[in-house]
């Protein structure tokens, strides 16, 4: 085995090893946390702003969010009168199970239930480094076009749902949506699909069924059964 191949295994170990513990305090906690991926300008920050708006009342929910600089998404989640913070990765192309263990103690965890953690845009590096997290989402839109199933494959067989979002502009473009869905479904086959916009709430209600299943789900489990993530 070359040195830099033990390296790597080294911190990927030690990244999974500090997962376990976050998921051990959300799961102590009460608390389904939820990992939003996707490509810079996706719509991650919309569709969690379009979540606590439409979910407030009946989740006590959070956001973290990971940006190489600013604070701009955390702030504009925090504006709508829910716990957020942010986290500033200095360069690095994700978050980390590090990263995210640093942000759990700014959040009050014992006062929320569902924790919506917005990564770094990127559709390589997230896939790689597991959180700790319940589920994975990946948000894909219809303006990055219909291959990126297909070039980027890594990120799509990790997840457990998926949203196209920005619909309302199908019509500007030419992606093929048949041929977007064969490309996921041959990576990740029988994968929760929501084509909506976060602009103008089509399609969301299918979105928020899905994570209030999974919640339900959460509660009725006490977390157990989850595959970490």
């Amino acid at each position: 085995m070359s040195r830099t191949v033990a390296v790597v295994e080294r911190i990927l170990s030690a990244n999974d090893q500090m997962a376990l513990e976050n998921r051990s305090e959300l799961d102590a906690a009460g608390v389904l946390a939820v990992n939003l991926m996707a490509s810079p300008g996706a719509g991650k920050t919309s569709l969690i702003m379009a979540t606590v708006e439409a979910l407030r009342d009946e989740f006590r929910i959070a956001g973290v969010d990971g940006d190489l600089a600013t604070s701009i998404d955390a702030d504009r989640i925090a504006a709508l009168g829910v716990p957020a913070v942010q986290i500033n990765t200095g360069g690095a192309c994700h978050l980390d199970a590090v990263m995210l263990r640093g942000a759990l103690p700014q959040l009050p965890l014992a006062e929320l239930d569902l924790l919506l953690v917005e990564n770094v845009g990127n559709l390589i590096c997230p896939s790689g480094f597991r959180l700790g997290v319940h589920r994975n989402v990946l948000v894909a839109s219809v303006p990055e076009g219909d291959d990126k199933p297909y070039k980027y494959p890594g990120m799509y067989q990790g997840v457990d749902s998926m949203l196209l979002n920005k619909m309302d502009v199908l019509d500007a473009f030419d992606f093929d949506i048949d041929y977007f869905r064969r490309g996921v479904e041959i990576l990740n086959p029988g994968l929760a699909f929501f084509p909506l916009s976060c602009k103008t709430g089509e399609g969301l209600e299918a979105w928020l069924s899905w994570l209030r299943d999974e919640a339900s789900a959460f509660r009725a489990a006490g977390g157990a059964g989850y595959e970490i993530r």
